[in-house]
This record gives C-alpha cells, structure tokens and sequence, in this order.
C-alpha cells in the first residue's frame, strides 16, 4: 500500500476504539483492521496505510 501523506483525521473521543480502514472505506483501499492507540499522545499513524490519525482538540479520551 502506499503511504498516506494528507493532513492528520480528526478523530472525536466517541470514534473510539480507533481502528484503520474506517467505516466507508472503498473496497479497492481496505487493508487488515488495525486498532490504533490515541491515549499516550493524541495521534497515531496507520502501519499499513500511513493514514495518521489526530484527538480533535478538546476531545478527551475516557478509561474504559
């Protein structure tokens, strides 16, 4: 896969689990579900697709 070089996704604390591809993802651009960790440092990058992946700023992430 190629890597994925736009602008970070916002992502709210209520998308979370965060798993990449997204729901919507074309057929053609899917790849193995990953889940993606944001609660260290807010951002996280997709080890297949390099999708990078940011908390909208505010959002607060709650312990499950």
């Amino acid at each position: 896969m190629s890597t994925n070089t736009s602008s970070p996704i916002e992502v709210r604390a209520e998308d979370l689990p965060l798993s990449c591809p997204r729901p919507g993802t074309p057929v053609w651009d899917l790849h193995p579900k990953v889940y993606l960790e944001l609660s260290q440092t807010g951002a996280a990058k997709c080890p297949y697709c390099g999708a990078t992946y940011q908390l909208k700023a505010g959002e607060k992430v709650h312990a499950h």
